[in-house]
């Protein structure tokens, strides 16, 4: 009988030892004669116990972490490989978990886009059809394609790449165009600081990927396809090509999809390190193989996008989220979340936090219940001082801002955006006018250059910043005054959300922490 023991090959596990720990798994259960398989999954999102590693058992798999290479000999002593066969030795381990679904990260969860990640070899084709993939596929096989654009709109799915606008409309727009030639485009070139769902469900799930690009591309008529990624994700690279390759020896790619009249081709394409072509317009003039500078729109990518054909572009997330609702129907999807923010989020925790990790839950959650019953609290011990949402660009909230939901609409009251679902936690000794600073410096290095709000005010906006903290008197108000109008000249004027956005986190920190500018008359007021 072969036993089968589950470790991590997601990026995150493998920066912690999980290749060494699989590497030793497999030697040492050979030199004791154990018939040993490892499977490598993706990660179950909890960082701080990496490498964690899976056993079957009659209750579940059963999680033992974080285990390092010195560790294995001790627990192949135990044959905590075979928890029903060995009088439970095995659990009374110190890194024994307990089942892997009753621990209470997981447990409080309810995980859609992510469901398979964790559980399924993800570039085992049979596996993942085993765990539910491809009934969304089938199902959209079995309706017109306006059928399929009708349970998307119903779904309620929005954007999950910061800018939230439904995704059946923009299908719909696609739909509706008569070219021949359209194209379907995902968006994984996840650039925002502590943000990683994108490479985790590349890694962990990279069917369900392709999965609802297909669908996409039979909704609206396309026949072609492209995954612009980046390359600081090799591994993510290396499996999804792998993926891609395995879906066409399948059938699932090619001419005559599963016996049908439609036929769709995927390509794997990887940037060079510009931030901003994360930005749609900058993607596909980069995808055309020009300089990754932003288009002026209209027209909209819906209507004239790559190579001047109608074309859907939407991220990792969104796309992923199709073959559940495919699957389940729009009504068991939007029966998640609450307003207009339907289904769930994948976020992601980062910064200073006890427990780093991605948690996938539906809308609703307030910010405070996010950083301490997932969270944990901050890593140092210090009190919390701020969290930023959304990426470089999204705006800091103080601890008096932290009972909002993690919705679209109540985050726009303050200011602030939910953008890709990464939060990054901040202590009392973070200075925020340097977080501010920050934000300027980076647009200014990122900027593609091609308006002057966003490439010259960025320049201007840390020189205003570094004034501002040496001035004092008048001239402090001055620079003050004059940050403020810059910020407003971004907003309105930039040609993207690059240095429109910028002034985000700037107006943030000059808000709700005024005494780090040394502009203690203003906190008073």
């Amino acid at each position: 009988m072969s036993y089968r023991i589950y470790i991590p090959l997601d990026t995150s596990a493998v920066s912690r030892g999980a290749d060494q720990v699989a590497d030793h798994m497999l030697h040492s259960a050979a030199n004791l004669g154990e018939d040993i398989v490892v499977v490598r999954t993706g990660s179950r999102g909890m960082f701080w116990l990496e490498p964690m590693v899976e056993v079957e058992s009659e209750q579940g798999r059963i999680a033992f972490g974080p285990v390092t290479p010195d560790d294995v000999d001790a627990l192949l002593a135990l044959r905590f490989f075979d928890p029903d066969g060995n009088g439970d030795a095995g659990l009374n381990h110190p890194l024994c978990l307990g089942v892997t679904e009753d621990i209470s990260y997981m447990k409080k969860q309810q995980r859609l886009t992510f469901a398979r990640v964790g559980i399924v070899d993800p570039l085992d084709i049979d596996d993942y059809q085993k765990h539910g993939g491809f009934v969304g596929l089938k199902n959209a096989l079995a309706l017109s394609s306006q059928g399929i654009l009708d349970e998307v709109k119903a779904s309620g799915l929005r954007g999950r790449g910061g800018a939230a606008f439904p995704t059946g409309i923009k299908w719909q727009t696609v739909a509706d165009q008569v070219d021949r030639q359209k194209y379907v485009i995902c968006n994984a070139d996840e650039g925002d600081s502590g943000t990683f769902a994108d490479r985790m469900l590349m890694e962990g799930d990279p069917f369900t990927l392709i999965e609802g690009m297909l669908i996409c591309a039979m909704a609206v008529g396309a026949n072609y396809g492209y995954v612009y990624t980046r390359s600081e994700y090799p591994k993510a690279c290396d499996i999804f090509q792998k993926a891609i390759d395995t879906a066409k020896a399948a059938g699932y790619l090619g001419d005559n999809i599963c016996g049908s009249h439609c036929s769709f081709e995927l390509e794997l394409r990887v940037g060079a390190g510009a931030y901003i072509c994360g930005e749609e317009t900058s993607l596909m003039e980069s995808l055309e193989g020009k300089r990754g500078l932003v288009r002026s729109k209209p027209p909209l990518p819906a209507i004239q996008g790559l190579f001047g054909k109608p074309t859907v572009i939407n991220n990792v997330i969104s796309l992923a989220s199709i073959p559940t609702i495919l699957a389940q129907g729009a009504e068991y999807y939007q029966n998640f979340g609450q307003g207009r923010s339907l289904g769930t989020m994948p976020i992601q925790l980062a910064g200073n936090l006890k427990q780093g990790g991605l948690f996938e839950l539906a809308f609703g959650v307030p910010i405070r219940e996010l950083l301490f019953e997932f969270g944990g609290g901050s890593k140092t011990g210090r009190p919390l001082k701020a969290v930023q949402l959304g990426g470089p660009l999204g705006a800091y909230l103080p601890e008096s801002e932290w009972h909002i939901d993690m919705d679209y609409e109540a985050l726009s009251t303050k200011g602030a955006m939910l953008g890709h679902g990464g939060i990054v936690a901040f202590d009392d000794r973070t200075d925020m006018s340097q977080m501010a600073r920050f934000a300027m410096e980076f647009c200014s290095i990122e900027s593609c250059g091609k308006c002057t709000p966003c490439r010259i005010g960025a320049v201007r906006g840390v020189e205003v910043i570094d004034q501002l903290m040496t001035e004092t008197g008048e001239a402090k108000a001055e620079s003050e005054i004059l940050l403020r109008d810059l910020c407003e000249t971004m907003e309105q004027g930039s040609l993207c959300a690059m240095g429109g956005m910028t002034p985000y986190p700037v107006k943030s920190a000059l808000k709700y922490f005024p005494l780090d500018f040394g502009l203690a008359e203003q906190a008073d007021q």
